[in-house]
């Protein structure tokens, strides 16, 4: 679905195959670094077909969404704000995931310290981690030579080297599918306006000046508004389990930990992640 804004830049978001219908609750979804709308497709359709108005954004120059790109976390999480305030969304539930999830939790720690615009009811973070340093190694790789860094942050956002399909296409294998992905939008996004050096180098650069995550969570907790809940998985090597410690405490948030499934957790554990999303969101397991 396109969203059409006067004066400002349109943006694309997938609702699960289903039109938006009044008096239902929101569920947004926030992707991350050199993603979009695609990697919750599987959770944006169960949502959306069982009784949820579903947006799973392209944040501005990713996917179908065009650009310029927001400079950091914090015009990210006013972006989603306005853009929920646009719609007429006087609540939500947000999930986001890597890079997502910081904008999730500086968009509730928005809305918890001035108390206007739309409200964040429930706050999920999907391999998350507070803070999120990228390595300079990486960072330069990715300004240089992003293909190559495509490569090295697939080897390390699944758990096995070629882990057995986790969604029902047979054949599917996860670290090609991702690879082809961050290529595909990496390329889409080729030029986009506010972009030192490419969309990968400007995620990452993103992720890594992200420096009031811990602060943020504080906020969202004092405010006392938000019911907030981490997905983690145990082998993630990107975001480790254990750098989210710290941000769950301060939420006071619920946690989750699945076991299989390394940091590319939508797609090697599609299932355990529906299951969890539907708890947290408040929905009894079938």
């Amino acid at each position: 679905m396109k969203i059409q804004r006067p004066n400002l830049p349109d943006v694309y978001a997938y609702t699960g195959g289903r039109t938006p219908q009044p008096g239902l609750p929101w569920l947004v979804a926030v992707h991350g670094a050199l993603n979009d709308h695609c990697v919750w497709t599987y959770p944006a359709r169960w949502f959306a077909h069982h009784g949820w108005n579903v947006l799973a954004l392209d944040l501005p120059g990713h996917g179908r969404s065009p650009g310029p790109v927001l400079p950091d976390i914090e015009a990210c999480a006013a972006w989603l704000r306005q853009l929920l305030a646009d719609q007429g969304i006087a609540a939500a539930s947000v999930v986001g995931h890597s890079m997502g999830s910081l904008i999730g939790l500086e968009a509730a720690a928005q809305a918890a310290g001035d108390g206007a615009g739309p409200r964040i009811d429930h706050l999920v973070m999907v391999g998350t981690a507070v803070p999120m340093p990228v390595s300079d190694a990486l960072l330069a790789t990715a300004a240089r030579e992003p293909l190559k860094a495509i490569d090295m942050v697939v080897a390390f956002a699944h758990a096995r080297l070629a882990g057995e399909p986790g969604n029902p296409g047979p054949g599917t294998w996860h670290n090609t599918a991702s690879r082809q992905l961050s290529r595909r939008i990496l390329e889409r996004a080729a030029g986009v306006a506010g972009c030192e050096h490419n969309l990968f180098h400007h995620d990452f650069s993103l992720c890594n000046r992200y420096a009031r995550g811990l602060e943020a969570a504080d906020a969202v907790a004092a405010a006392g508004h938000t019911r907030s809940h981490l997905v983690l998985a145990r082998r993630d090597r990107m975001t480790l389990p254990k750098a989210a410690v710290e941000v769950g405490r301060r939420l006071g948030a619920d946690t989750q930990l699945l076991d299989a499934p390394g940091h590319d957790l939508m797609q090697e554990d599609p299932e355990g992640l529906l299951a969890a999303l539907r708890q947290a969101l408040g929905h009894a397991l079938r």
